[in-house]
């Protein structure tokens, strides 16, 4: 009781001089610490740095001060917290956090006023959206990043502050999305496009961006194709589906384009009759994913636009239900046609593998099945080459068969 009380009288002696004795900071000397006409401090005399201030108004805040720059360096302080929503404790053990962080070179106070002042990702991520995807984009692409970001980027990160996300939180999303490796590598690709565009604009430290070094995996490219028995099949369920009107008939020129000229679903989609070159026998895409290039016309896929009725009020070739519109979505007219030709796992992509294995198969080199699909690098139609050995193969078969029997003669 004593020694409380002797405590007592020295604390409200020096508190008339604004800063105490050194002494180790604890709920008694919190409490027993009476406020005075102007900010009392307290240093704790184990922990330098480490310290408690009572405003005049009997405010108790734990705070920490140090020096950046050696001894002749600038001073800082910041407040660590509230005495009653933190214990003298739990400060001292977020004090010692700050002055390791000081203790490497960093500036814990500088940490504070980012977090205070810094950006929200989920905030970001729509002025990505607005200033790069938007303008930068083709709208498939758009759709592509839109989706991943709504579905996969926001849920995991958006409610962090920009300059709080890690390698660690990066790998993590990456890991979680294991089980669809194509998806988890896709996503990591577009938040390395944005943290890129979060430094180029001051969001980010430069150089710090967290996918660097993150390990994609391993896809699998798939070649499915359609085989002669299933090609026969094919063309069989779009004649009966064009005889019988089980499907838009707007849908089965799509379909029967896709597989005749190697374009891409959204080419077909989205061409227009002013693309069609019908002197040079091409269609001159002016955006393709390549940019400006020629899709070269077979005579099959002449006969096929030669059919199809122009509407004088729409400019697309497969028009879709909206007046002026191309048709939309032909996914579910595509799965009935799988379904009437047995062929449940091939997709419409597939249709461009199809025009490109025909080609390879009958001996057209890779480089001018790569012109023919608007490949721009060669290693994208190596994925063909295997094909190229078939016709070989089978002329080693015949020859073998000849000198056999010969032998045996």
């Amino acid at each position: 009781i004593a020694l409380g009380v002797l405590t007592m009288c020295l604390l409200k002696e020096v508190s008339k001089h604004g800063d105490f004795m050194a002494q180790r900071i604890s709920k008694r000397i919190v409490d027993a610490t009476p406020p005075s006409e102007k900010d009392v401090y307290v240093w704790d005399s184990e922990l330098k740095g480490f310290g408690l201030k009572v405003s005049p108004a009997g405010r108790k805040t734990y705070i920490v001060q140090y020096r950046i720059g050696g001894r002749k360096g600038r001073t800082r302080r910041f407040t660590i917290g509230k005495h009653g929503t933190l214990t003298a404790e739990q400060a001292r053990k977020a004090a010692k956090e700050a002055l390791g962080q000081v203790s490497l070179g960093k500036d814990p106070a500088s940490e504070r006023d980012k977090i205070r002042g810094g950006y929200l990702t989920s905030d970001l991520l729509d002025k990505f959206d607005a200033e790069h995807i938007e303008v930068k984009l083709k709208p498939k692409t758009q759709e592509d990043y839109r989706r991943n970001i709504t579905i996969h980027i926001k849920p995991k990160i958006g409610h962090m502050l920009i300059h709080q996300v890690t390698r660690e939180d990066m790998m993590k999303l990456h890991h979680a999305m294991r089980e669809t490796p194509y998806a988890a590598n896709r996503n990591i690709s577009i938040l390395s496009k944005f943290f890129n565009w979060c430094e180029k604009y001051g969001y980010r430290d430069e150089g710090k961006n967290p996918c660097r070094f993150v390990d994609k995996y391993k896809e699998k490219k798939r070649e499915r194709f359609l085989s002669s028995e299933e090609q026969e099949r094919f063309f069989i369920a779009l004649e009966k589906a064009k005889r019988e009107n089980i499907i838009s008939h707007y849908a089965i020129y799509a379909i029967q384009l896709l597989v005749l000229t190697s374009a891409r679903l959204g080419e077909i989609i989205n061409l227009k009759w002013d693309y069609i070159n019908w002197e040079r026998g091409t269609i001159d895409l002016p955006d393709s994913k390549v940019g400006t290039r020629p899709i070269y016309l077979n005579q099959p896929a002449r006969d096929i636009l030669s059919e199809i009725t122009k509407q004088t009020d729409n400019p697309y070739v497969c028009c879709g239900a909206v007046p002026g519109r191309p048709i939309v979505n032909i996914q579910k007219s595509w799965r009935r046609i799988r379904t009437l030709a047995a062929i449940e796992d091939v997709r419409l992509n597939d249709l461009r593998h199809t025009f490109a294995s025909v080609a390879v198969s009958n001996g057209v080199s890779l480089h001018i099945v790569g012109g023919l699909l608007g490949h721009t690098q060669p290693r994208t139609t190596a994925r063909y080459a295997h094909l190229a050995a078939d016709p070989l193969i089978e002329a080693a078969e015949l020859i073998g068969r000849k000198l056999n029997q010969a032998r045996r003669l």
